[in-house]
């Protein structure tokens, strides 16, 4: 009996770490974008980012995303999108600016666009297609707020930021058919 206790004990606590890591990586929730280009899964960092991340899921859960377009791309910089303005969608209020949360601006990091002040994001969000370490907090002015990151599908990301533009505006529009989560 003596042998067994300790074994048993060894399991329950490797089955306790196994168990507590899926769950949090459960916990991550999952976006697919479905673009005229191709698919990109996102996962979401709620844990750094929870403000941002239930207001990116609310804008998902309100299919507002869907029918936007990638309205600004700048090859070797970032791809943004989600400005629902454009199709006549209204926005909610603006959000908390979670840039300091540790999350930096690397390649291929869903973060959100904002205007000069410092809490003023809402719908719009862009994908790092560099890493942009300018847009961190404490480098450039407040810095942007990093969400989520790309999972599958950086070949679209690619594709995207090589669009030919006028104006950082793709010639031919990226169009975002759907945002689901997964």
């Amino acid at each position: 009996m003596t042998f067994r206790t300790p074994l048993v004990l060894a399991l329950a606590l490797v089955v306790t770490l196994v168990g507590g890591s899926v769950a949090s990586a459960q916990d991550a929730p999952v976006v697919v974008i479905d673009t005229s280009m191709g698919v990109i899964t996102v996962e979401l960092n709620p844990t750094a980012a929870p403000i941002t991340v239930e207001n990116f899921l609310q804008y998902v859960d309100d299919r507002h995303y869907d029918g936007t377009i990638f309205h600004r791309v700048i090859d070797g910089f970032m791809i943004q999108g989600g400005e629902g303005r454009r199709l006549g969608k209204s926005t909610r209020d603006q959000i908390k600016n979670e840039a300091e949360n540790g999350l930096t601006n690397d390649k291929y990091t869903l973060a959100m666009a904002r205007t000069a002040a410092v809490d003023s994001a809402t719908d719009q969000f862009f994908i790092n297609v560099n890493d942009n370490a300018f847009l961190n907090n404490g480098v450039r002015d407040f810095g942007y707020a990093v969400f989520g990151k790309v999972t599958a599908g950086m070949d679209v990301v690619d594709a995207i930021a090589v669009t030919p533009v006028a104006n950082n505006v793709p010639n031919t529009p990226v169009v975002m058919n759907s945002v689901r989560r997964q």
